[in-house]
């Protein structure tokens, strides 16, 4: 028996007594209402449903009512609609009103249980994500206000701040230090190989070690999972880049860094996300980090394979210039001798290497 709680509505007996027997019969808890009327009812005496199951064509109150009404009061319980009415416009007019989704009557149990089971966890992964996202808000204003009050020692060590922010990450992964640094040096060795400006790489630097800090706003369940992720999984995860601007953008200091933030996951052909950037529109900082980040994905260990050499991730990037990559900024990566970066990793993860000092990145293989 689950805990999650179903509200079966129609205005036939013999078809609530069927849909509450095949919910019960899976475990649902079922409670069930003959109108619209006595639906809205049930919900306000203040008895808690995780999911509606209303049919549309019912007498005093029909279902398309009955759902308006209900996501007034309870936006955040997934209704799925039942009509025999084989007509598509009404079962889209009801998604567009706010239903989960509809079935046409008649149905079978399998049919039933699929969209019910879909329902709920897209109801369970909405409040679990607004939850991070509330603990996650709670969390960041409380440490910007810490920030503004040593805003001034901060621009002056903003490795101090990236720390501090990259700490906050590893708490939802254990891995992300690493992998933030190593990421933070390849991306300062390109950009100075490119005779970038000093302030612009320390920007650049910034965005590179807070890329993935969005991702504190992703359910552990999500972020931690094991196997592949649905639909529905992926297209969260995806908003980490947003959240990580909106969480990066609230310091004054490092608004340039969360445009580099937003656009990480962006392509030069504009096949990226979150937006479609295509080419120089994207910052310059973000196309940089896009090698420097491919680099240590293929030379570091990962579940599914060992890491490989400098040399594999040479040939993939060059393999996908034009379209992943800046072709011009993939030709200054090549230009650096595959002993550098090996080297550079060495220093990194030996702790050597150290962020305040950005031109120690690239001086062997300037």
């Amino acid at each position: 028996m689950t805990s999650e709680r179903i509200l079966v509505v129609d205005d036939e007996e013999s078809i609530r007594e069927i849909v509450s027997s095949m919910l019960g019969s899976a475990g649902y808890p079922t409670t069930v209402a003959g109108s619209g009327v006595e639906a809205l009812e049930v919900l306000a005496s203040g008895e808690p449903f995780d999911l509606m199951l209303s049919d549309i064509s019912m007498a005093a109150m029909d279902g398309l009512t009955l759902l308006e009404r209900t996501k007034e009061r309870f936006p955040e319980m997934p209704v799925i609609m039942v009509t025999a009415v084989h007509d598509i416009s009404v079962a889209l007019g009801s998604i567009r009103n706010g239903a989960y989704d509809y079935l046409l009557k008649p149905f079978e149990r399998e049919q039933l249980l699929a969209t019910v089971r879909r329902a709920l966890e897209n109801r369970r992964l909405k409040l679990e994500n607004r939850s991070y996202q509330l603990e996650l808000e709670a969390r960041v204003e409380k440490k910007t206000e810490q920030l503004r009050g040593a805003m001034t020692e901060l621009e002056r060590s903003y490795d101090i701040t990236l720390q501090a922010l990259g700490d906050a990450l590893d708490l939802k992964d254990a891995e992300t230090e690493g992998h933030s640094k190593r990421v933070t040096a390849y991306t300062i060795a390109v950009a100075n190989k490119m005779g970038v400006p000093r302030d612009k790489i320390s920007v650049i630097a910034r965005g590179a070690f807070l890329h993935d800090i969005g991702k504190m706003a992703i359910p552990d369940a999500i972020l931690r999972k094991p196997g592949p992720l649905t639909a529905e999984e992926r297209l969260i995860m995806r908003e980490h880049c947003y959240r990580g601007y909106q969480i990066v953008k609230r310091i004054p200091f490092l608004t340039e860094a969360a445009e580099i933030v937003y656009a990480h996951q962006e392509f030069y052909d504009g096949t990226g996300y979150p937006r479609g950037l295509k080419g120089e529109e994207i910052p310059l900082g973000a196309r940089i980090f896009a090698i420097g980040d491919t680099l240590d994905a293929i030379t570091s260990d990962r579940p599914y394979r060992r890491a490989q050499s400098v040399h594999a991730a040479q040939m993939e990037i060059k393999k996908f210039a034009g379209t992943q990559f800046d072709p011009a900024i993939v030709e200054v990566f090549l230009g650096i001798p595959e002993a550098f970066w090996q080297g550079l990793r060495k220093d990194i993860d030996s702790q050597v290497y150290r962020f305040s000092y950005p031109r120690k990145a690239v001086m062997a293989g300037a």
